[in-house]
Order: structure tokens, then sequence, then C-alpha cells
């Protein structure tokens, strides 16, 4: 069984701390406190060159949910092609219906032009969203989707382990990448109790001080709740513990 630890980053400095761990691959987004969206081709490229690491990039043009407008995947569609072209390995994007199925006929498009360039393609966390999950699976494994990424449809990963086993005994060719929450003691756990569970998703993260020192109050420029002086990074240690966990020996 193949074992993958891929550490989700949406700066340079965190793609850094991913590859000093030991991290296998990265999904590279941009604004991981919301979730992520679509990055930079200037951030892949720089990543690309400064890691080596396979690069799987976020595709997601805003946050919320993955019901999307025409003008939307107008967006998206231009969006892969550049990703493609600054040397993403993998597209990491995901399309509901308004009833909550896997769009199949979206998700097609994006399998389909990663696959075209020898590439490959990734359903993101849209799953956990869905209304059966392993409908979803087997739609994915037909338009030959390659990896879900997935924390049986729960607010972590091990909250969703009865859903996590039944799609692993279902994966068929389909990599279960497993996510949200995952650190070095959810690995240990997780692989005791499922041990077909072998790919693992993390971002590791940190939250640095900003290093202004003159602070504005009551100006919000995002999101209620996230503040502008805090800073997330990813932490080489967090993730050289969860690569030790991934590789030991289970008692």
């Amino acid at each position: 069984m193949e074992k993958v630890l891929e550490i989700c980053v949406d700066s340079l400095e965190s793609a850094r701390e991913a590859a000093l761990g030991g991290g296998d691959r990265l999904e590279l987004c941009a604004n991981l406190v919301i979730g992520g969206t679509t990055p930079s081709p200037a951030l892949v490229r720089l990543v690309k060159a400064e890691t080596g690491l396979p690069v799987h990039a976020m595709v997601r043009p805003r946050f919320g949910d993955f019901c999307y407008t025409p003008a939307e995947m107008d967006v998206m569609r231009m969006d892969a092609q550049v990703l493609l072209d600054a040397g993403a390995d993998a597209l990491v994007t995901g399309f509901l219906t308004s009833q909550g199925a896997l769009d199949r006929e979206k998700m097609a498009y994006f399998v389909d032009l990663a696959h075209s360039r020898g590439k490959k393609c990734t359903l993101h966390r849209a799953f956990d969203l869905c209304r059966d999950p392993l409908e979803a699976l087997l739609a994915a494994q037909a338009l030959g989707v390659d990896t879900i990424l997935t924390s049986g449809q729960a607010a972590n990963c091990l909250g969703g382990l009865p859903v996590l086993e039944e799609l692993l005994d279902h994966r068929g060719n389909v990599e279960i990448l497993i996510g949200a929450g995952v650190d070095a003691a959810a690995i240990r756990e997780i692989r005791r109790r499922l041990p077909a569970a072998g790919a693992f998703h993390m971002s590791g993260k940190v939250t640095l001080d900003s290093p202004m020192s003159y602070r504005r109050s009551g100006v919000p420029m995002g999101l209620p709740g996230i503040s502008e002086y805090e800073l997330y990074r990813t932490s080489a240690e967090k993730v050289r513990m969860a690569k030790a966990a991934l590789w030991e020996e289970l008692p």
C-alpha cells in the first residue's frame, strides 16, 4: 500500500516548511483560512522550483458552496489551463448540483483536461457536502478521478471513520486521501482502526504574530473573527511528526 502525506499550503514559506518536514506532495491554494481558493501561477512556479515536490493546484474561485454559475465556470476553466501551463501536477476541484449530487458534467471537464496533459485530478472536500458519498464515489470512479479528499463527511477525520471505512472498501483505483484534523496522533489512530488507510492530508499550521507594531482596531478587512494580525504557516516539525506516524510500525 502506497503511503502519502500531502501538505496543504498557501504560501512559499509554508511550502518550504512542508518540504523541510518531509511532505510527499503539496496541495497549493490561496486563502487557506477560508478553505482555499485558486493560487496564482507565479506561486505554482516558485513552489515547484524551490521544493521539487509534486504540486496539486486548487481550482476554486471563491469561498462558499460548490454550485457554480456559468461565469464562474468560465473563470475556472481558464484558471485550470493556466495552472497546468505553470507546472501544476494535478488539478484539485469539485462541483455539486443544487440537489447535492456530484456534478458529473462539470467534473468531467477538469478530469479530462488534466489527463489530456498527463496530469491528475483530485475531487476535493466538495465530496463531503454531497448527499450520498458512495454514489459520488462510484460516479468519480466512472469519470476517472484519481483522488478524493475527504473527512468522511464529518467535521474532522476521526468523526468520519465509519464513512471512511466504507469508502476505503469501495475505492477501486481511486486514492482516498484523508483530511481535516490530521496530525500525528490522528494518523496513528486512523491507521490502527482502518489498516487500509495510507494517504493523509494536513496543513500542519501554526499561528504567527504579525510583525506590525502599529495596529488599528475596529477596521476589519475580511471575514468576522479573522484577525489581520495573525498569520498562518505550516510547521516543519508538525509535518515531520506526522510523517513519522505514517511510517512507524503499528503495535
